[in-house]
């Protein structure tokens, strides 16, 4: 359990113990835990030069030739807010095949994916992505769309490396840069950073970086040796002529897929492992008693060699072992048929690391891995509600015919993948797609003017904080929203998740996922939460709440006409006299006026402000909703380099100003009380600068029981001297 263990000190760095355990509840049904994805993560960098070739490499990876590493997720970050793939891109795949080695049903195979990551859902790994962002501070949900393949069949070129296992084609990154540039200019194909090439191999011939094959899709030796460990799977890189810092029109992507599929190809596809409720298990061959590995050794000395062999054959398929679940069934099989399922995987992963790191300088960690190097191997089934979600499907044991197992962990349009997770800041997680499901559970019926509470908290949210970027300067930590419509007209309670310094103090929204209301009339309510989580995906969902009370008034008619009847929807008989109905033709109530409130700063001292919270006494007359708002004048902050949200709705003549601080204040009734409102640690380290100042308290507050709200506004002023 010591890795469990290390997971939940991952889930203590978050802002509260709210967010914690709305993470945890993800954690638990969906992400599982930074430990167990970095279990298996490869060691060293992943975005690395070879000669002149910059690439983001995913290297061989196998569990019985390393241990598990660490990783730096802590460190995982894009502090430059260099650029990422937003919104819509285009794909083209190019099997680059003169000798036509592709066999027919691997290509309608890759086609299939490709064409399905255009039909892609919330519940793939590919539903992270939208969280990644750059400076623009874009937020779009990942699109890829599919616009075609080509068999490319111009002659490979040769004299440049030499394969490290003596096939009898290797290329160099250098020859596929050249005629990937060539065939794209030859059919006039676009350009750009909405456009990807995957450029894919056939077997028998092997991809090296550079032309001495120090680093090469093939390997010479044993998985010991260096070839072995030097060599690769696949990579992506870019060709940027003009080094523009966020690539041009000019500017291609592409990714590497060279064939490394056959069936000991289990490390450059989950290395070996087994996810098992929810866990990373070795694949091994199965424990067996004293007495069963008796009366297998006695079988075995008394079976013809045959027997033996099968027995031992059924041993070293417990073993590692390829994941094909688009493998064919049946008595009478292609065992080759679905090896591009390892290809898909290595696909999936250099979409990934596109997107989120297109030019090589975007969202990696200290160590130079990328989005999906941190959970590299990891494949549980994270997204969807509890119950529904972390599920394998498919058979962990190998058919003996194809040595692969049918694992599929992801459902990409109509086809069963077995796709790498991906990296999720929120949590510091491996994520198979975002648990995005709104819950809440609504009160029983209840009476006029009594107050309900509604609680989010219910919910799943994975993706619940992220990083946003500004015009300049390192990214700040965004977070999801909360929003409650409580269907009676009144204005929607909008706010941030909890552990948000932002509904902390100083309050610059209200923290919404849980709620207070009260409804003045009696009826039949729908009220709805919608969550919004970091990467711009939504959930609602609906509950309806009973109210006994009397019926809302109607809205008056045409001047002449006869007086309106209240609302069938409505709790209550539509003719009864209730005061404030027209059911009888008596007239509405007037709305009611503002409340009376009134408010002035306690303390005076400038430090133990600043340290402790500026302490405000105020009184009101009634049950109220609003805020304390704390302005500075422009003059002064612009003179000790404070920024802030400009102070709208000031009376005319007054300074321009800017708010520092907030409170929301709601209370039950009417009555005197104190509120402390707390300055950020950059506004204090600002505002110590000063040894006086004169702040503006200003107070607004709303009817909290009226259908038809009024607001009162109370404003003040403190100085405040060190």
């Amino acid at each position: 359990m010591t890795s469990f263990t290390r997971s939940l000190s991952r889930l203590a760095d978050l802002p509260s113990a709210a967010t914690r355990r709305l993470a945890f509840a993800l954690v638990s049904t969906a992400a599982l835990s930074v430990s167990l994805l970095l279990a298996a993560a490869p060691a060293g960098a992943l975005v690395t030069t070879v000669g002149p070739t910059k690439v983001g490499l995913q290297p061989r990876t196998t569990s019985l030739a390393q241990g598990a590493g660490e990783g730096e997720a802590a460190t995982f970050a894009n502090e430059s807010g260099n650029v990422v793939l937003s919104g819509t891109t285009s794909e083209y795949a190019i099997y680059w095949d003169p000798e036509v080695r592709f066999d027919n049903e691997w290509l309608v195979n890759l086609d299939g994916f490709f064409q399905a990551l255009g039909e892609t859902h919330l519940d793939t790994p590919f539903g992270v992505l939208a969280q990644y962002r750059d400076r623009s501070n874009t937020i779009a949900p990942f699109k890829a769309l599919f616009k075609g393949s080509y068999s490319d069949t111009v002659h490979y070129p040769t004299g440049k490396c030499t394969d490290p296992d003596h096939l009898s084609v290797c290329l160099t990154d250098a020859q596929l840069r050249e005629q990937l540039q060539s065939f794209i200019a030859l059919h006039d194909l676009p350009t750009g950073m909405d456009t990807i090439y995957y450029l894919l191999t056939p077997p028998d011939v092997a991809v090296c970086l550079d032309e001495a094959a120090t680093r090469c899709s093939d390997y010479s030796g044993v998985r010991t040796s260096v070839s072995y460990k030097e060599s690769f799977c696949s990579y992506h890189s870019d060709i940027n002529a003009d080094n523009a810092p966020e690539g041009d029109s000019k500017t291609i992507l592409y990714a590497a897929i060279p064939w490394t599929a056959n069936t000991a190809a289990y490390d450059c596809q989950d290395g070996g492992w087994n996810p098992e409720k929810h866990l990373e298990k070795r694949e091994e061959p199965k424990e067996q008693s004293e007495k069963e590995k008796e009366a297998r050794k006695k079988q075995l000395e008394e079976d013809p060699p045959k027997k033996r062999l099968e027995e031992e054959e059924a041993i070293r398929l417990e073993g590692p072992h390829i994941e094909e679940p688009n493998q064919e069934t049946g008595e009478v099989l292609d065992p080759a048929a679905a090896l591009s399922d390892l290809l898909i995987n290595q696909i999936a992963e250099e979409e990934i690391n596109t997107v989120t790191d297109p030019l090589l300088n975007a969202w990696q960690d200290a160590k130079s891995e990328e989005a999906t190097d941190l959970c590299r191997n990891f494949f549980a089934s994270t997204a969807g509600e509890e119950g529904s979600g972390g599920e394998i499907a498919g058979s962990v044991v190998a058919n003996p015919l194809t040595e692969a197992g049918t694992l599929s962990n992801v459902t990409v349009g109509p086809g069963r993948y077995y796709i790498n997770n991906v990296f999720s800041l929120s949590g510091y997680s491996c994520s198979g797609g975002p648990g995005l499901v709104a819950r809440f559970t609504a009160p029983n019926p209840v009476n006029a003017s009594e107050i309900i509470g509604v609680d989010g908290m219910e919910s799943t949210v994975s993706l619940i904080e992220g990083k946003a970027f500004g015009p300049t300067g390192p990214p700040t930590t965004t977070y999801a929203t909360f929003s409650w419509n409580f269907g009676d007209g009144t204005p929607e309670v909008k706010g941030y998740a909890p552990g948000a310094p932002k509904c902390e103090s100083p309050w610059l929204s209200p923290c919404a996922a849980s709620a207070f209301h009260s409804y003045q009339y009696g009826g039949k309510y729908n009220v709805t939460l919608t969550i919004t989580d970091v990467a711009g995906n939504t959930t609602s969902v609906t509950h309806e709440v009973t109210v006994a009370g009397p019926p809302p008034p109607s809205p008056p008619g045409p001047a002449g006409s006869p007086p309106a009847t209240a609302s069938p929807t409505t709790a209550g008989s539509s003719n009864s006299s209730t005061p404030g109905s027209s059911g009888s033709g008596t007239p509405a109530k007037p709305p009611l006026p503002g409340p009376v409130a009134s408010q002035a700063a306690v303390s005076h001292s400038l430090m133990s402000a600043l340290g402790k919270g500026l302490v405000v006494v105020y009184s009101v007359n009634e049950q109220v909703a609003g805020e304390f708002q704390v302005l500075l004048a422009d003059s002064v902050a612009n003179r000790i380099g404070l920024h802030g949200a400009p102070a709208t709705g000031l009376a005319p003549g007054s300074a321009p100003s800017i708010v520092i601080a907030k409170a929301i204040l709601i209370t039950t009734k009417g009555g005197r009380d104190t509120v402390k409102i707390l300055f950020g640690k950059k506004t204090a380290a600002k505002l110590r600068k000063l040894r006086k100042v004169s702040l503006t308290i200003r107070l607004v507050v709303r009817n909290a029981s009226s259908h038809n709200p009024i607001s009162t506004t109370v404003i003040s002023t403190v100085n405040l001297y060190r």
